[in-house]
């Protein structure tokens, strides 16, 4: 139906072959983050048949539904940190990794593997005033906190401290034509050797988050990285991958109909809009004849009931978009088609955009 984003899964399995291969020689751990592409278990599941150890999961509701799939949920509680009535859930699943903002949240964690009669493994945001941080992903501690922070957290006797991260650790940047480190990476080496020294413990993991591709996982081995989350790059979507070529090919495109002209202009079924998509061209028409045309700008104040297409087309014909998105914080169906690539369509399973399956 419109308002439908359709996945590439032989693409998207190429591109992620691309990065496991090198993340190999790196010795690099890779997670794949699936939230980009609706939180999809079909595909979470390939990308565990090619090695990854795990999915990283932005917020509880991700790892419920890995969890729910039979996926091993590697990260999770970096961007979202797991509500207190969870933890006990999450902690029985047996995440690799938990990163924690808070002692409190620390504690809660040792308590519900005490019970569990386990030891987690966790991680700590670190920051300092310089760090490049997005508003409403604000969380870990500040410099001035470090000491307390892991004094409290070793008295802790079901947690494990092994390791730091913080976001974002890379970004493109369109006037070098390349992806850089961000200051969060000199943050997380100087709270490493500060800890290391201070307390007489090793630091094993560094997790290097943001913008990861097989491009960078050299630059995220030389600052000593040892995890790192492709998340866009598994489609080809990150921004960097808008204006050069790399290894990683786009997997998916959005499609949509006409639902209706006014004047000059077409509306096309939305529902699938993401803010920072850049979207500004469509391709309308059929398989004989493809239009190009202007995709309006959409005012964000309003209810993305519609895609404004700046000329006159036939109600009913296709509408074909491609651009960056989050389908998880959508209202689209995602569709999982493999054999795209050798012309021999299958359509693997529809979902909705968190995951749940819904026919086929």
């Amino acid at each position: 139906m419109p308002d439908t984003y359709v996945i590439d899964l032989d693409m998207v399995i190429q591109n992620a072959t691309f990065m496991i291969e090198e993340a190999k020689k790196r010795k690099i751990e890779l997670f794949f983050m699936t939230k980009q592409i609706g939180r999809n278990p079909l595909i979470a599941q390939k990308l565990m048949e090619l090695g990854f150890a795990g999915a990283v999961c932005v917020d509880v509701r991700e790892a419920l539904v890995m969890k729910e799939a039979g996926v091993k949920i590697a990260h999770v509680g970096h961007l979202v940190q797991v509500p207190t009535h969870l933890i006990p859930e999450i902690v029985a699943a047996e995440p690799s990794y938990m990163t924690v903002y808070t002692i409190d949240k620390a504690k809660e964690i040792s308590r519900a593997a005490s019970e569990l009669g386990v030891k987690q493994k966790i991680l700590i945001r670190v920051n300092r005033p310089d760090d490049f941080l997005y508003p409403s992903q604000y969380g870990g501690f500040y410099e001035a906190e470090w000491e307390e922070t892991v004094k409290a957290i070793l008295d802790l006797p079901h947690i494990e401290l092994v390791g730091l991260t913080s976001f974002p650790c890379f970004l493109y940047q369109e006037e070098q034509k390349k992806i850089v480190p961000t200051h969060n990476v000199s943050t997380i080496k100087y709270a490493q050797t500060f800890i290391e020294e201070k307390f007489g413990i090793r630091l094993m993991e560094l997790n290097l988050p943001s913008a990861t591709c097989t491009g960078t996982l050299a630059d995220i081995a030389r600052y000593g990285g040892t995890q790192a989350e492709p998340g866009h790059s598994l489609t080809g979507t990150t921004p960097m991958h808008a204006k050069e070529d790399l290894v990683e090919k786009p997997a998916y495109l959005y499609l949509s109909e006409i639902a209706h002209t006014l004047g000059e202009e077409s509306f096309a079924y939305g529902g699938g809009y993401y803010r920072r998509s850049g979207v500004s061209r469509a391709l309308v028409g059929d398989v004989e004849h493809l239009q190009e045309v202007a995709v309006l700008k959409q005012d964000l104040e309003s209810i993305d009931y519609h895609f404004t297409l700046g000329a006159s087309f036939k109600v009913s014909q296709s509408v074909i978009m491609a651009f960056r998105t989050q389908m998880f914080v959508t209202r689209s169906e995602v569709a999982v088609v493999s054999g795209i690539q050798t012309e021999k369509p299958v359509m693997e399973g529809i979902y909705d955009s968190q995951g749940h399956f819904l026919r086929r």
